[in-house]
């Protein structure tokens, strides 16, 4: 029996490392590869489609182009992956660096023209194909932590032009890998209100104990109804030294795959099914990833492989079998752990933990619900599956569930007052409550109703915002000769959030690059802006409901050509 099941997910696991060349692209740094997240990584709110490399903690390493090509596209923004460049390459593949510090030479000079050009910091443009060629192993940029870094590194993508994919860049790299994938956890779900596992109505952790042989045995399952499993897992390699993501997961039932997943490409118009890939209300609680290897609902994650149950066992009188789960890493190191599941016709000790409401979302359908001055429109599919949910509104304040349930695509608040102005209102919006702790959320007004659109429940409430931003100076250069190459400044706002800033040097537009972690915003100086003598520089800063701040100092300077 252990001959066939090995047989069988061998045969399973032919992946990409056989439809790609090893020899195309070269690394995107000169520093050993070593990957502080890999490809299919488990994210908030989406798959991690790419590699992040390591830049012994430094930025400034340089990065070069993987292969010849064109730089088919730049995008620098204050969120995702900050300041980013694509190269299309003649194999059909684009190749994705992003959280860079700055371009280099001909690349950086046209960013900060188009910057002028558009005077705008957050700039996406899509150079032609003769404008910016490059070589195999031309320097393009410099590492950073731009964007929504959490520390310095470089993102690394490589793309299908095609198909849009993603594609795993293991299938072109080789980082050495010797080492299983750890398995965390393993529980066992009853899927029905009727179902039970180890006479609990709750999901249960199973015991597993290892075997001689380097496999898993778990405790025994005693079910009744239908059940599911799921697994936490990560996996290591040889020269990384921490945690990431598993490539593939499969689960054996009779010699069949019941459910699996393989990380050999990712769609970006299906990231967000991550929320219904894992155990969300378990996440949420723990902040543990547990994989479901089960569909209570279907869902449309193109790397899923399912029988026709979804996964789903049906557990009744008579039914006594062995399951197998196998995890893999993208060099076939695998963790198998054999899974006995017997009926029990023993009642549930333990009852579900889920309570009724008189408000219930059936996710296919339209729903919508109001009381008071408040209502609420769920389209159909804004969630992955049906459930109770609490509603209720006291004044001005929505209670709408708790972040337990996870959202896949906006939904529509709308909040009536009649008792402010309509000057007052130009100052108020929408805001998301967290104890004291209020955050914007983007708001229409229409007469007297409020409208946004937002996939996080919790709790809402009408807000406003009469406080103009912050803008400060470590140390004043007010009538002082500067010959520093930079002037930067602080910037803040403590409730709608600061929606635009624009610097002017003796009236000219000027770019500011903005750090968004730091709230820092920093002119490098230009012959071209600056004048022997005295300078004048202003900076406006406006918020989200349009209050807005002026800076203005004047310092002296000398040109250096």
């Amino acid at each position: 029996m252990k001959f066939v099941v090995f047989f069988v997910l061998f045969s399973m696991s032919v992946s990409a490392q056989n439809l790609y060349t090893k020899d195309y692209f070269r690394p995107p740094m000169d520093i050993p590869m070593q990957l502080s997240g890999n490809f299919g990584e488990l994210r908030t709110n989406h798959f991690h489609v790419g590699f992040d490399l390591k830049t012994n903690k430094v930025e400034g390493q340089k990065v070069y182009a993987c292969a010849d090509g064109y730089i088919s596209r730049i995008k620098i923004s204050l969120y995702g992956y900050g300041k980013a460049i694509y190269i299309t390459h003649p194999n059909g593949y684009v190749t994705v660096y992003g959280h860079l510090q700055r371009a280099s030479g001909t690349i950086q000079d046209f960013i900060v023209a188009e910057q002028y050009k558009q005077k705008e910091y957050e700039i996406e443009v899509f150079p032609k194909l003769n404008d910016l060629v490059v070589k195999k192993g031309d320097l393009i940029a410099f590492s950073g932590n731009t964007g929504g870094s959490d520390g310095p590194h470089l993102h690394f993508e490589i793309r299908n032009a095609d198909t849009e994919k993603v594609i795993n860049p293991s299938s072109f790299f080789s980082i050495k890998d010797t080492k299983k994938p750890i398995i965390s956890s393993l529980l066992a779900y009853p899927i029905d209100d009727s179902s039970t596992v180890n006479e609990s109505m709750r999901p249960v952790v199973v015991g597993l104990t290892l075997q001689k042989d380097g496999t898993y045995l778990s405790d025994k399952v005693f079910a009744n109804g239908r059940i599911g499993f799921g697994v936490s897992s990560y996996d290591t390699d040889d020269v990384s030294y921490n945690a990431n993501g598993v490539f593939r997961t499969q689960l054996i039932s009779n010699g069949k795959l019941v459910y699996g997943y393989k990380f050999d490409e990712l769609a970006f118009d299906e990231a967000r099914y991550i929320n219904a890939f894992i155990d969300y209300k378990r996440y949420k609680a723990s902040k543990q990833r547990v994989q479901k290897l089960f569909m209570k609902e279907p869902f449309s994650l193109s790397n899923i492989e399912k029988n026709e149950d979804n996964g789903i066992f049906n557990v009744v009188k008579n039914f006594s079998q062995t399951e197998y789960l196998e995890v893999s890493d993208f060099n076939n190191n695998s963790t198998v752990i054999t899974i006995p599941v017997e009926y029990s016709d023993k009642p549930a000790v333990i009852s579900k933990d889920s309570k009724k409401t008189k408000y219930f979302v059936k996710y296919k359908n339209d729903s919508s619900f109001e009381k008071d001055n408040v209502s609420v429109f769920f389209p159909a599919n804004t969630f992955y599956e049906d459930f109770y949910l609490n509603f209720d509104v006291k004044g001005n304040e929505l209670f709408l569930h708790d972040d337990s349930v996870p959202v896949h695509s906006n939904f529509t608040i709308s909040i009536e007052d009649k008792s402010t102005t309509a000057e007052q209102k130009k100052k108020m919006f929408i805001a998301t409550r967290i104890g004291k702790k209020l955050s914007y959320i983007s708001t229409k007004v229409n007469g007297n109703t409020f409208s946004c659109r937002t996939k996080s429940l919790g709790q809402f409430t009408l807000a406003k915002d009469s406080i103009a931003p912050k803008i400060s100076i470590a140390k004043s250069i007010q009538g002082k000769l500067l010959a520093a190459k930079s002037v930067q400044l602080t910037i803040s706002d403590d409730l709608s959030g600061i929606n635009s800033y624009k610097g002017y040097l003796n009236d000219k537009w000027v770019l500011f690059e903005y750090e968004l972690k730091t709230r820092k915003i920093t002119h490098f100086f230009d012959d071209n802006y600056v004048v022997d003598g005295d300078n004048i520089l202003k900076v406006i800063v406006t918020d989200n409901v349009g209050n807005s701040t002026t800076f203005e100092t004047t310092f002296k300077r000398k040109k250096t050509k």
